[in-house]
């Protein structure tokens, strides 16, 4: 088994169109959940020039504008008109409104056989990932790529580089020895120039990115650039076309910077477009919680955990987990320990996380800040699959 080796995740900020889908996705989730909690939303968008698709199928009491939603969102984010004109692109929609079921499904039951009576609709296999590479037991690379894209977007929204586009990319390469990461050896921007006629010298880009995204990223960080890093600004040459004029976007594309950057296994599934009922979304959540308590609990460096379910039962049919040799006990007892103090059913996962109620407890935003931010180790957000709370009942 190689155990030094460079491993590269890569991010885009908030501007980029299958980023920007995401968010859009997740706004109209976080739209029908404010007005009614018990709301089943799946949501989509693609994008391209001066087009904006949206389908959905909804079932609630809430009365939503999903194309304005859509639009308010992308003049949020800030395109230039002729990159992407939100008020006069061509909308076109497909929007399916079905009918709630007779008997109301109770998401906060306490009856363990009610809970049992919630199945999945759709058969899926997710995966949950844990290591000890940050504070927050996420792997570096997608860490620090994840970091990089959020700078970029803050200093486009508070104007610091007049000429940043408000689509870029971001690529963070470690360096690891016997398995730790030891240094960074490679980092790439890839950004728009938003500016009407001549890109500023390449010299002129370089400081403000260093000055305005890369040093505030790496101040406070545990491993820092050093002298031997190379960090790769536009290899090809300014970006003077950005945003869907340049390149399409489409919900659920970048489900690898929504994850584990690559650097463990995740569904394909999308996350974003999806309410609380869906398994694919939420099942991918509590697999993190899992893998995250037992690398917490200290019972590994790291910790995978893979749940599968089939359409018509309550909980997995099957769970695995693998700490990759980094384990201090046996496999076969952590996953005794999570099967007796995690439940992995529907019902229990809507409940212990309340994904039907935190919209509202985050002042009626809380789904739309997940893709800019990722879903897992998002630093500041009131993530509760990002709890430890159970590491001290498994560790004995």
């Amino acid at each position: 088994m190689i155990t030094d080796y460079v491993f590269t995740s890569q991010s885009v900020t908030e501007g980029h169109p299958d980023r920007l889908c995401d968010t859009i996705s997740d706004a109209i989730v976080d739209a029908y959940l404010r007005q009614d909690p018990t709301s089943r939303i799946t949501a989509e968008c693609a994008l391209s020039k001066n087009v904006l698709f949206l389908a959905a199928r909804y079932a609630s009491d809430g009365v939503v504008d999903i194309p304005e939603i859509a639009r308010s969102i992308i003049k949020e984010v800030g395109y230039r008109p002729r990159d992407f004109n939100a008020d006069d692109c061509t909308v076109v929609t497909s929007l399916i409104e079905q009918s709630k079921t007779a008997r109301e499904i109770n998401f906060s039951t306490d009856d363990d056989d009610e809970i049992d009576r919630i199945t999945v609709s759709h058969q899926t296999t997710v995966f949950g990932y844990a290591c000890r590479h940050t504070p927050d037991l996420m792997p570096l690379p997608i860490t620090m790529a994840n970091r990089l894209a959020r700078q970029l977007s803050q200093v486009h929204r508070y104007d610091k580089i007049d000429y940043l586009s408000p689509d870029c990319t971001t690529q963070v390469g470690v360096e690891f020895v016997d398995n730790i990461p030891k240094r960074i050896d490679s980092m790439t921007l890839i950004i728009g120039c938003d500016c009407p006629d001549e890109p500023p010298a390449f010299e002129t880009i370089e400081e403000d990115l260093r000055h305005h995204v890369i040093n505030p990223v790496f101040h406070d960080a545990l491993i820092k650039p050093d002298n031997l890093t190379r960090i790769l600004i536009n290899p090809n040459g300014p970006f003077m076309r950005s945003g869907p004029a340049a390149h399409s976007g489409m919900t659920g594309r970048k489900t690898d910077s929504d994850t584990y950057g690559s650097y463990a296994r995740h569904c394909g599934w999308a996350l974003s477009g999806k309410g609380p009922s869906r398994i694919d979304r939420v099942g991918a959540y509590a697999a993190r919680y899992a893998a995250k308590n037992v690398v917490a609990a200290g019972l590994a460096e790291q910790c995978e955990v893979q749940l599968s379910y089939t359409i018509g039962f309550p909980g997995p049919v099957s769970v695995y987990l693998t700490t990759k040799g980094t384990g201090i006990i046996d496999d076969r007892e952590i996953r005794k320990r999570l099967l007796r103090f995690f439940d992995f059913r529907l019902g229990a996962i809507v409940k212990e996380f309340q994904l039907r109620e935190l919209t509202r407890l985050n002042d009626g935003v809380f789904y739309r800040t997940l893709p800019v931010n990722g879903h897992f180790g998002a630093d500041g957000l009131p993530l509760p699959w990002e709890k430890t709370d159970k590491s001290d009942l498994i560790a004995d």
